[in-house]
């Protein structure tokens, strides 16, 4: 074990090398977020660790580099469009905490916008002393004179709630606000929102949560505000939220009874109507009188069988009424992709679809009783997204990025699909020496596992390629293509190779790729990213002494399982806000409401998988392991920091040499300002080319 972290322990017992008992937790302290004893360790292996990383030669060079980039005032500006105007929060070295601001859409358009600043957050957090970030802003349909402002301490999950007036430019006196909570505000009308936060004792899932969505009239107290709808305290969550559809206005009511299910209402007046949907279906857009419904899980509707990924329509009157007729949408220009997402404008469907990881976008819209789709022409096989859209224009942002394309917006003519070039982002490294690929692995199963590579394209192939492994594998997120503007200074100019692995869990191939690694099957995933490792060993890329991986949050727990499972693997682990411990992490924070992705730990049929690779339960003295990166959040209230600390306290007694850096800000992103984001980069890719040698 090093010295300097050997000097870093603090109060640490030391215990039996063997694998930790379910019913041992001998680190439980560490769970105490803002405890003495747990800050000072904290603070004592922080210490540890910038002191070791912050010494590498291109650590400053890393650190300003990045900064430059989070800085730069000719970065693009993807903004939001609402009514006529366009609204963008933007962050730069003056104002750090940031600025909303709106610009009009004529200028925005003509690459040249002229932004009016609505709300300085710098000037907000230094006149009221407090740290705020900023989480977003409601703007209130149709006049957007209005705001519903989320205001985060430290860059938590929970917020804080103000009603903010854009004419004024002042927070409204006597209107909505809310204390810091987890929850939603949603407009309703001028006088009245939707409001599910904290209302005290049982108010809450014990996911923590809103377990009550109330009407909250302007003018009155949060006491006064009337229930309308109520969910369980097992389930996850509720919400609430009204939609301007043409000359319909719809309420929604959700009650998501776990993390991939919920029920699904419309409440009219006093009344509330359940809809008669499969419990795991996710509603898309409401078009031209139809709904359209996603089938996440093979479901059986009117003695017809649908399979995962089948989009339906159905007439929402009928739906109401009661009636099962539903129909497949299935125009052949989606036929075979995975869809993403459904949006409307006034006359058309935009789809978003992904074939093999490659992004295309389709307009359809119903004309002489069928389905008519044309793609957008935009060459490449990159990134494409739908950044902005009105439903009440036939014209909507669109934007495109590859690993080695800088971002481009684009504005789309909904009826001639004409695509008028906005902006493109400016390139932050030379791009010409790489080349971008995508291949496949097979994984134990026999399952093909793609991945993308971006390297050099006269890449020598004998194994001396630092190489890095990014993937994530959970929660139906799939991992697409994007320009990472300080990835090519900070590791592709200075020899690394990168790799984007599409494993299992994620959303890449729609539900099934998601389902086939759930709960049991968890060791799916795991298998998929050593199946890529192996391939790149395979084809010369690297070798296990120069082959990191990365992930975080879930990808975190992908990355931990990965090193405890196959240690001589990997050179090197950024293990980043991540689950290690999947004993306790149902009763740790957010953890709860994702026991339909991993299991109950309390049920013994389910802590019989979770304990097969639980990393907390199956570090040990005897492997030798990775020099481990672990990276984490005082203020992050949905993955708890007790996880990572808990992993390396145990590490430390085991006599394993590790890296730890816990920022005291920044919530799950791990950041709350380019300055930390920076930073951490920094450290992050200091430790990567310390580990991995190679060329």
């Amino acid at each position: 074990m090093n010295t300097f972290i050997r000097h870093s322990l603090v109060s640490l017992a030391l215990l039996s090398p063997l694998p930790l008992l379910a019913q041992d937790d001998p680190y439980r302290w560490l769970e105490d977020v803002d405890g003495e004893r747990a800050l000072s360790w904290v603070e004592a292996q922080n210490k540890a660790t910038k002191a070791a990383l912050t010494k590498h030669a291109a650590f400053q060079q890393i650190y300003d580099h990045t900064l430059a980039i989070l800085n730069a005032e000719d970065r693009l500006q993807v903004a939001t469009r609402q009514g006529d105007s366009v609204y963008d929060f933007w962050r730069d070295a003056q104002n750090p905490r940031g600025v909303y601001r709106r610009a009009t859409l004529e200028s925005y358009l003509a690459g040249e916008p002229k932004w009016e600043v609505l709300l300085d957050v710098d000037a907000l957090a230094a006149s009221e002393k407090q740290n705020w970030v900023f989480k977003g802003m409601e703007l209130r349909y149709p006049d957007y004179t209005r705001g519903l402002l989320r205001l985060s301490i430290g860059g938590a999950d929970a917020v804080v709630i103000r009603e903010f007036d854009l004419a004024t430019r002042t927070f409204v006196p006597g209107g909505f606000a809310l204390p810091e909570a987890k929850g939603s505000v949603n407009w309703i009308d001028e006088d009245s929102v939707y409001v599910a936060t904290d209302f005290g004792d049982g108010s809450q899932t014990d996911s923590g949560y809103p377990r009550i969505v109330k009407v909250w009239q302007r003018g009155t107290p949060l006491s006064a505000a009337k229930a309308v709808f109520e969910g369980k305290t097992k389930s996850v969550s509720v919400r609430a939220s009204r939609d301007h559809v043409d000359d319909e206005v719809i309420d929604w009511l959700y009650e998501s009874t776990s993390f991939y299910t919920s029920d699904k209402y419309l409440r009219e007046g006093d009344e509330k109507l359940r809809l008669n949907l499969p419990d795991s279906s996710r509603i898309h857009t409401y078009y031209n009188g139809l709904l359209f419904v996603e089938i996440k899980q093979p479901a059986r509707i009117a003695e017809v069988d649908y399979g995962p990924g089948t989009i339906l329509t159905i007439p929402l009157d009928d739906l109401k009424a009661g009636k099962q007729n539903f129909s497949v949408f299935a125009p052949d220009a989606v036929v075979g992709a995975t869809i993403r997402s459904i949006h409307r404008t006034r006359s058309y469907l935009i789809i978003e679809t992904m074939r093999d990881v490659r992004d295309e976008v389709t307009r359809c819209h119903f004309d002489g009783g069928a389905w008519v789709t044309k793609k957008i022409a935009l060459a490449g096989d990159g990134r494409m997204t739908v950044s902005s859209l009105d439903a009440d224009v036939d014209q909507f942002l669109l934007t495109y990025t590859s690993f080695l394309q800088p971002t481009t917006l684009y504005s789309v003519d909904a009826t001639t699909l004409d695509l008028v070039k906005v902006k493109q982002a400016p390139a932050r490294f030379d791009a010409a020496p790489y080349a971008s690929a995508q291949h496949f692995a097979t994984s134990k199963d026999g399952t093909k596992v793609p991945y993308f590579i971006v390297a050099p394209k006269a890449l020598e192939l004998d194994g001396r390629n630092k190489t890095v492994i990014s993937a994530y594998g959970g929660f139906r997120i799939a991992q697409r293509p994007s320009y990472m503007a300080a990835l090519g200074g900070n590791w592709l100019d200075r020899g690394g190779v990168y790799v984007l692995a599409n494993i299992r869990g994620g959303g890449e191939y729609g539900p099934e790729w998601h389902e086939a690694a759930l709960r049991e099957n968890r060791h799916k995933c795991f298998e998929d990213l050593e199946a890529v490792a192996e391939d790149l060993i395979a084809r010369k890329i690297a070798t296990p002494d120069t082959l990191a991986i990365r992930g975080g949050s879930n990808g975190g727990l992908l990355v931990g399982a990965a090193f405890t499972r196959r240690p001589e693997l990997y050179k090197a682990v950024v293990c980043a806000v991540p689950l290690l411990d999947m004993k306790r992490y149902s009763k740790l924070l957010a953890g709860a409401s994702w026991m339909a992705e991993y299991g109950n730990p309390d049920a013994p049929e389910d802590w019989a998988f979770l304990k097969t690779y639980s990393p907390y339960h199956n570090v040990v003295k005897e492997k030798e392991y990775p020099r481990v990166l672990f990276t984490t959040s005082t203020r992050d209230d949905r993955v708890h920091p007790g996880h990572a600390r808990k992993m390396v306290a145990r590490m430390i007694e085991l006599g394993h040499p590790i890296y730890y850096y816990e920022n005291t800000e920044g919530g799950h992103a791990g950041a709350a300002n380019a300055e930390q984001s920076a930073y951490s980069t920094a450290l992050t890719y200091c430790y990567l080319l310390s580990e991995l040698g190679g060329r």
